[in-house]
């Protein structure tokens, strides 16, 4: 009876689509709230006075809590410990807090001339909410990709893994275009942010429907789990240390840090750079940068499931960061300033980002025991976070310190400044170099002990 309940449900390719669609949406929710202020930097910019480097402040503010307070860490010990399902509903729970805590900062008057730890009360507190949101969707994040293991392992992996990640580049996708034009129309900031809250909610109640899912897969497996439970040592806090001293985990960790920390961003930045050098309308500046996320939602899955059957997850890695090093190197030349050269641009940016990500995230299983893959999982996103903090704040006070053009203050007391991109485009190249460099070591390592990166989904390392 176990096992005729088990084939309805893992077994079954109706049940596996079915979780996974159904946890994406948690995750397209929150990528869109992730990247909704990205379009609107010029607004905040005119209207509230902010400068670049209290946007890139607010930016960055993302990863403060997973990276000062180890919330990535703690969420992964959770994820091994208490399984997804109390896992990924706190985490959901977390981003609807944060995000309201941003929203309400947006929209909130506070004496001018005051200051709240150095900073505008209105800036700190909008990037206090966005530090909450923050490790809301890392935990969110560790725990859909520990659930789609479980659901795919063995199976259709990578395919998967790229069809959540193409999900998720959906709303930042539908951030980066339609975040300008609602802004417009409404005379605010604040406007899509309310459409992100309301979103963040329909992901939590997505979850908690996944929620009966997994109830329902843990039930069916029961007998089998307790099998493998009673051979295999629960996780234990010294299995950090296993993780911690596997070279191939340093490899693909550090690839993922220098790789993300080239493209999310950017993508902060992007729509400032097609006004800024390409000469879009703020309105339509987000139709380029777009163009990367939408690209995504159609390569990853197809890169996915070339990896599951062909493998070269390891030689995937090493061609999507050979491919950003031209791409930033291109957006940094200055005579290039054609907004369709930069179209161009964005697309091959976009199949990089798709071919790195399908390959890098389902080789992980292969490098990690499953019952230590959550906290894998955790320390991979929580060194990257250190990327997607401290980068956005080192654009936007490289912006303010060596690259403004001219700053001009109009009759209505809005403020437009123009700035040169050259300089930030050359560190975004930098990430690419090094990247290319782990990957070329991640791969070397493979060779070395036989992981299994270049070889199909069905091969991992027992």
């Amino acid at each position: 009876m176990t096992e005729k309940i088990k084939q309805s449900l893992r077994e079954s390719a109706a049940a596996r689509w079915a979780a996974l669609a159904i946890v994406s949406i948690t995750m397209l929710c929150g990528y869109f709230l992730t990247d909704v202020m990205a379009p609107l930097k010029p607004m905040l910019e005119s209207q509230l006075l902010w400068t670049s480097s209290e946007y890139g402040f607010f930016t960055s503010a993302y990863g403060w809590f997973n990276v000062f307070l180890l919330m990535l860490i703690v969420g992964g010990i959770i994820l091994d410990k208490m399984g997804v399902r109390f896992t990924g509903i706190t985490a959901a729970t977390v981003m609807v807090i944060g995000a309201g805590m941003k929203y309400w900062a947006i929209n909130a008057t506070f004496p001018e001339g005051a200051t709240l730890f150095g900073w505008k009360p209105q800036v700190m507190l909008a990037a206090i909410g966005f530090a909450i949101f923050g490790v809301g969707v890392e935990v969110a994040g560790i725990t859909v990709s520990k659930t789609i293991v479980r659901w795919f392992k063995g199976k259709e992996l990578a395919l998967a893994m790229g069809l959540q990640l193409a999900t998720a580049r959906m709303g930042t996708a539908l951030a980066l275009v339609i975040s300008a034009p609602i802004a417009a129309a409404y005379g605010t900031p604040s406007a899509p942010l309310l459409l992100g809250l309301i979103m963040l909610l329909v992901g939590l109640i997505s979850f908690i429907v996944y929620g009966v899912m997994d109830r329902k897969l843990e039930a069916s497996e029961a007998e089998e789990q307790a099998k493998i439970d009673s051979e295999e040592e629960p996780f234990r806090i010294s299995d950090i240390g296993r993780i911690l001293t596997n070279r191939g985990f340093w490899y693909i960790a550090a690839l993922c840090l220098l790789f993300y920390s080239a493209v999310f961003p950017f993508l902060k930045y992007a729509n400032d750079l097609m006004v800024q050098k390409y000469h879009v309308k703020a309105t339509l500046a987000g139709l380029i940068p777009g163009l990367l996320p939408f690209g995504n939602i159609f390569m990853t899955p197809l890169f996915g499931r070339m990896v599951d059957r062909k493998g070269k997850a390891a030689s995937i890695m090493f061609l999507g960061s050979a491919m950003l090093i031209v791409v930033h190197l291109l957006f940094a030349l200055p005579f290039f300033d054609n907004w369709i050269f930069a179209l161009i641009l964005m697309v091959v940016l976009g199949v990089a980002f798709s071919l790195v990500p399908s390959a890098m995230w389902p080789s992980v299983p292969k490098l990690i025991p499953e019952k230590q893959l959550g906290t894998a999982f955790a320390l991979i996103f929580y060194i990257q976070n250190w990327g997607l903090m401290g980068v956005p704040a080192l654009i936007g006070w490289i912006l303010d310190r060596f690259c403004v053009v001219s700053r001009t203050t109009l009759v209505d007391g809005t403020v437009n400044v123009a700035y040169n991109y050259t300089l930030p485009m050359l560190v975004f190249m930098s990430f690419g170099i090094l990247g290319m460099l782990f990957a070329y070591l991640l791969k070397r390592e493979d060779r070395r002990k036989g992981y299994g990166l270049e070889l199909p989904s069905s091969h991992r390392n027992t």
